[in-house]
């Protein structure tokens, strides 16, 4: 793509046109993935992970710095994303090495964290009810019937970039939504 029309391009998506946005995943997408497949080796993880990416690059857009390649901004996003991984799935290992008794203490929740635990769930499916139906139903598909991307963009009708874009969307507003409610979405992480 000319630098110029890939400049028009991403200021037309900082600006929140989500056509725009789209195109910039789908053009950089298959790119991405690719990188990350070939870093992961598990299709299933490097698309979770190339979501992130992309969630990412949308996020930081306003930091991109127009005299390096477009390119390689989003690819050292994509390697800082996966070294994110490897650290957090290095840190799980440890953890699981622990002795019965320490992963037993440690799973084991009181009855407060169990009340907090409860409550949570019920402001998420309160909130779930408030957002928009195309993205309840991708939430709902996603996360709670646990289906593939390809599972999905089958039963919804949507491109798998699409489908990709949209789960996206939907986590952000979730999220958003669950913070203006009041919901500690890093006790939701754990």
């Amino acid at each position: 793509m000319e630098k110029t029309a890939l400049l028009e391009l991403i200021g037309l998506a900082l600006k929140k046109d989500a056509k725009s946005q789209t195109k910039l995943i789908n053009i950089y997408w298959h790119e991405v993935y690719h990188f990350v497949l070939r870093k992961i080796q598990d299709p299933l993880l490097a698309d979770e992970i190339t979501v992130t990416v992309f969630s990412k690059v949308l996020n930081k857009l306003q930091l991109y710095d127009v005299s390096f390649e477009f390119k390689t901004w989003v690819l050292t996003i994509a390697q800082n994303t996966m070294i994110d991984y490897w650290r957090k799935h290095q840190k799980e290992q440890i953890n699981s090495h622990l002795d019965l008794q320490n992963v037993e203490n440690n799973l084991a929740e009181s009855p407060e964290e169990l009340l907090i635990s409860q409550e949570n769930s019920r402001h998420i499916l309160q909130t779930l009810e408030m957002m928009d139906e195309k993205y309840k139903a991708i939430i709902h598909l996603r996360f709670f019937e646990e289906k593939s991307l390809k599972e999905i963009a089958e039963e919804l009708g949507l491109s798998l970039p699409n489908t990709k874009v949209r789960i996206m969307r939907a986590k952000k507003i979730l999220a958003e939504l669950l913070i203006k409610n009041g919901v500690n979405i890093q006790s939701i992480d754990k």
